[in-house]
């Protein structure tokens, strides 16, 4: 049965990309999306960014009719800003507003923004309300099981959220305090799924990292889908390749290297169209390890594609590295 957020179909059992700061720009956004991507998110925003018009808040707006559906994700402390980053939000027309109540970082979650607010459960309640009322287009969050293992309240809090006008949510199965260490654990996921009062989407996060383990939280939590983030950095191929898992229980043969050169040329050309070529080739600069990881004695070239600022030549070393390592198992 289709998955709906508010009235938007997602398909079946969609995959989300998980929003990632310096990562999940437009580029490689769209890397994930000829790979079977379901739904993205921008890079979290901050909402007093938003709302002083800082450049490096407003770029982060930017979004393309081939990336929908597509939510935009803010974050921050102050719940007047938050109702106003998400009317500026709905201006940009995304199809879903996500609300980031999940980043552990401490510049973020000190502040009571992201995870933070995780220690104040009623106001996280109220700033939804809020926000939800500010809109009208389907607004999300993406959250976390609690602050520390001593308040691991989200079955409750899921509940309140939804019934405060949420249309989704997601859930990393760790606590702030736990940061990315340690195994994600999905029985609260699934706790929050198969609570009777929750109608709306549950997608759980966190360790998503193989089609197996995709199969397995489906089956055992009954999640309505999954949102990948660490395991599609520099392998945009995952999404397919989970699908696939999924419909044939077979996998799909692994990408060459002659593929990873490719979309690692794709990628720095959307880099390119989006930000120009100077900006273009130096944001591209920190996904050449991660498209290239698991190759042995590459060091030399990654420092010429990282050290480089001529388009030519970088194509050139792209080349290159397609014909120097082929056959070689990574």
């Amino acid at each position: 049965m289709a998955v709906k957020i508010g009235n938007i179909d997602v398909g079946d059992f969609p995959l989300l990309l998980a929003p990632m700061e310096d990562v999940s720009d437009p580029p490689f956004r769209a890397l994930c999306k000829e790979n079977g991507a379901d739904i993205m998110y921008t890079e979290f925003i901050s909402s007093e960014g938003l709302i002083r018009d800082a450049i490096k808040s407003t770029q982060k707006l930017d979004i393309y009719d081939f990336e929908r559906p597509i939510g935009i994700q803010i974050f921050g402390n102050n719940i007047n800003s938050m109702r106003k980053a998400a009317e500026i939000c709905e201006a940009a027309k995304p199809e879903f507003i996500d609300i980031n109540y999940g980043c552990p970082v401490k510049k973020v979650a000190n502040k009571g923004a992201g995870a933070g607010i995780l220690q104040d459960i009623p106001k996280m309640v109220a700033m939804t309300k809020e926000i939800v009322k500010a809109t009208n287009i389907p607004v999300t969050v993406k959250t976390r099981l609690g602050w520390d293992e001593n308040s691991l309240y989200i079955v409750e809090v899921a509940e309140r959220l939804q019934d405060v006008g949420i249309k989704a949510i997601s859930i990393h199965g760790r606590t702030r305090k736990q940061m990315y260490k340690g195994v994600a654990d999905w029985t609260l996921i699934g706790e929050v799924k198969n609570n009777q009062n929750m109608h709306i989407p549950v997608f759980g996060n966190g360790d998503v990292d193989s089609p197996e383990k995709v199969a397995e939280v489906k089956d055992k939590y009954g999640v309505d889908g999954v949102m990948i983030g660490r395991a599609a950095i520099g392998y945009p191929w995952v999404f397919n390749e989970i699908k696939h898992f999924l419909k044939t229980n077979t996998h799909l043969e692994k990408p060459t290297l002659q593929d990873r050169v490719s979309a690692c040329k794709r990628h720095l050309q959307h880099s390119i169209k989006w930000k120009g070529e100077v900006l273009g080739i130096a944001e591209m600069k920190r996904h050449y390890t991660n498209y290239f990881k698991g190759i042995p004695h590459f060091k030399a070239y990654r420092i010429k594609l990282v050290t480089s600022y001529n388009l030519e030549e970088i194509m050139e070393t792209l080349d290159k590295v397609a014909v120097e390592f082929e056959g070689v198992k990574f």
